[in-house]
């Protein structure tokens, strides 16, 4: 069988490595799987997941120009339903992003910018506003703090 990307193979886990597991496919040939490719979950120990001599169902995820074969389990399994797409860590997802803990600070004040009636060039206005706001607010954190450095004595 010719193994390409996109591809769902079998194959037995030859090796089992700190960083993944190699596995000898079915129509010849190895491939690794990387230990971040390994499950849904957070893999601490890949040992607790694979074992050598183990028939695993892998996808083909790459091929790089040297021939070498990037496989995951992770891709042939269903994603994990408690967690929405793209939102991971403790606590799940939160709203506005991940380091906010809420909404984006230019949608907490009220908008005073008159609507185009363009939704982006309304959103591109605001997000000027808030970004000439914050470099507003830096500069004057930044700007008498110049000049306070040491003078040179000669």
């Amino acid at each position: 069988m010719q193994v390409a990307v996109g591809n769902i193979v079998e194959g037995k886990v030859a090796k089992i490595t700190n960083y993944g597991a190699f596995v000898d496919l079915e129509g010849g040939g190895t491939g690794m799987i990387h230990i971040s490719e390994v499950a849904n979950t957070y893999v601490k120990d890949i040992n607790d997941y694979l074992q050598v001599g183990q028939d695993v169902k892998v996808k083909v995820i790459g091929i790089n120009p040297e021939n070498k074969i990037s496989l995951s389990i992770k891709a042939t399994q269903d994603p994990p339903a408690n967690r929405a797409p793209g939102r991971q860590g403790p606590g799940g997802p939160r709203p506005g992003g991940p380091r906010s803990g809420g909404a984006p600070r230019s949608f907490n004040r009220p908008a005073a910018i008159p609507s185009t009636g363009d939704p982006f060039e309304d959103m591109l206005t605001r997000f000027k506003k808030s970004s000439d706001d914050r470099m507003s607010d830096l500069r004057k954190v930044i700007d008498p703090k110049r000049g306070t450095g040491r003078r040179s004595h000669r």
